[in-house]
């Protein structure tokens, strides 16, 4: 069983980091693998509806996006964390899931979700929020905490001072694992659920 962990941050071993590797450490303690993949300082373009990927199967455009695709596929799980820029996500980090959640072919039915966030002082919730959305859309289910997922500092010196926060990473990380392993037993038994074709109902006829 794996998880993957995005960083969204453009400083790589930052806030954002300390946290995602509180995440890990959990994880990997719960005897599940992990791999942390850095995007936050790359070049990455916004998605341009272009829907070339439902025919190539991967995005038109050949960056970051197509080279996490196949991790994505490949995990049972996915933790986004992201630093909070004007009370929302790092915009690279949002151009990046825009494209990998719209290209990626494979069925996301119930690989498990998690939103990490960091911020100096506030934004948290709404980040966290504004992510938490790539999962609800996906039908993935959201690992939960004891607190939202999000620490509190402007150095990660500061992060690790903030005990509160690294417990909810840590609870987080455990939750996940659980959850992963549930849903493992879950399939096995008895299958995903079942899907009905996709209706469209646009607004305007």
């Amino acid at each position: 069983m794996k998880v993957l962990l995005i960083n969204g941050s453009p400083n790589e071993k930052g806030c954002t980091y300390t946290a995602l590797s509180e995440v890990a450490k959990t994880l990997t303690e719960q005897g599940i693998e992990t791999e942390i993949v850095y995007v936050g300082n790359k070049d990455v373009r916004g998605c341009i509806g272009c829907r070339k990927c439902k025919t190539i199967g991967k995005c038109v455009f050949n960056d970051i996006v197509n080279e996490t695709a196949p991790k994505f596929e490949q995990a049972d799980g996915i933790v986004i964390g992201s630093p909070v820029y004007y009370a929302s996500a790092n915009g690279t980090l949002i151009s990046f899931l825009d494209r990998l959640f719209y290209s990626v072919p494979a069925d996301k039915t119930m690989k498990v979700g998690a939103v990490v966030v960091s911020a100096r002082r506030g934004g948290c919730s709404a980040t966290f929020d504004e992510i938490n959305k790539y999962f609800t859309i996906s039908g993935m289910p959201i690992a939960s905490s004891q607190y939202w997922n999000s620490v509190h500092g402007y150095t990660p010196e500061d992060v690790k001072k903030d005990e509160e926060g690294l417990q909810t990473m840590r609870t987080l990380g455990r939750n996940m694992a659980f959850l992963i392993k549930s849903i493992a037993l879950g399939k096995e038994r008895f299958g995903l659920p079942g899907k009905e074709q996709w209706i469209a109902t646009n607004f305007i006829r």
